[in-house]
């Protein structure tokens, strides 16, 4: 017969599997029963109920009963398990075990006011926005992602550009990466440092709030943000010894840009005096695809106009530095 069981643990808090929790439970809703017949009612494969069956028995979860397995109380499988071991934190709260390996964080105590996860990384975005909108002196940075993905790029631009549009200073550091063969990375909008390995991914907005990886190890699970002023000073601390570790690229005067064969031909084209409608013709493109070339690379360069445009390829060493001169129209209003 069942045992009345009353409220049944998740035995996942103490480190036991998913197949191990599960099959514990039809056992003790069932009753004692065999292995095939538990593989046959929880649609099981027969080497994953025999793997379950053996972590229970390990743990002390179950006692064989001749040729069947018989689940013990819950209440004492909980207090066996208890004893065994402390249970794991939550996925959401990895981040303080993050931090106790983290130079500068180590010894920092939870925050005064409750930490609050967002539970996702679009609920996130929708934060961080909100955050943004409101900011108004310095947005901090810290990236540690080894790709960045199209989809963070596009959601981090905009709400990028609309801070440096009011005057509101952005610092990153990023981690250092291998050049892309055939695109250059987005020219940053304020100052930025590079360091080998940064410790963890962060954003500060005024030095009030600080929203950080709740899972450093997977992203998806969302953010935690935390509005304690000692906790954020930490952060920033933090922030400033890596910033004054990290390497300056404007240390070698120039921001590298690498051009795509279009960017490239075009931006030729218009070096050596043609039209819009003449390079157009040239490349067998359109005029309008000519516009929209420039104006994509004008803002991954991050300039307004295409004299700022030839300057900062000049300069880059993506066409002759005297050799798109101003014309009218192009000249600087």
């Amino acid at each position: 017969m069942p045992a009345d069981t009353g409220v049944i643990p998740a035995l996942t808090r103490w480190g036991l599997s998913a197949d191990a929790d599960l099959v514990y439970r039809a056992l003790v809703l069932l009753g004692p029963a065999d292995g095939h017949r538990l593989a046959r009612e929880l649609g099981l494969a027969k080497a994953r109920t025999k793997s379950a069956l053996d972590e229970l028995a390990a743990a002390g979860a179950i006692a064989a009963a001749g040729a069947v397995w018989a689940a013990r109380e819950p209440d004492e499988v909980a207090r066996l398990l208890r004893r065994r071991q402390p249970p794991p934190p939550p996925a959401a709260d990895r981040w303080r075990q993050h931090f106790a390996t983290i130079e500068g964080l180590a010894g920092l105590g939870p925050p005064d006011r409750h930490a609050r996860l967002w539970p996702s990384r679009a609920a996130t975005r929708r934060r961080v926005a909100q955050l943004a909108a409101v900011e108004r002196h310095e947005h901090l940075t810290i990236n540690n992602e080894p790709v960045i993905s199209a989809e963070s790029m596009s959601a981090a631009q905009p709400v990028d550009r609309r801070l440096a549009a009011r005057g509101v200073r952005l610092r990153v550091i990023d981690r250092e990466r291998p050049r892309p063969a055939t695109a250059a990375p987005p020219v940053p909008l304020g100052p930025v440092r590079y360091v080998t390995a940064p410790p963890m991914k962060l954003m500060v907005f005024d030095r009030k709030v600080a929203l950080f990886p709740a899972d450093p190890l997977d992203l998806e699970r969302g953010y935690v943000e935390v509005a304690d002023e000692s906790f954020v000073a930490a952060l920033c601390s933090l922030f400033e010894r890596l910033w004054a570790q990290g390497r300056d690229p404007h240390r070698q005067e120039v921001i590298p840009i690498d051009l795509s064969p279009r960017e490239s031909a075009l931006v030729g084209l218009l070096a050596l005096g043609h039209t819009d409608q003449t390079a157009a013709d040239e490349l067998g493109l359109s005029p309008r695809t000519v516009a929209y070339t420039l104006r994509a690379l004008m803002d991954r360069m991050g300039v307004r106009n295409r004299f700022q445009l030839a300057l900062a390829l000049g300069a880059a060493g993506a066409v002759p530095p005297d050799a798109w001169l101003p014309t009218e129209e192009n000249r600087p209003t």
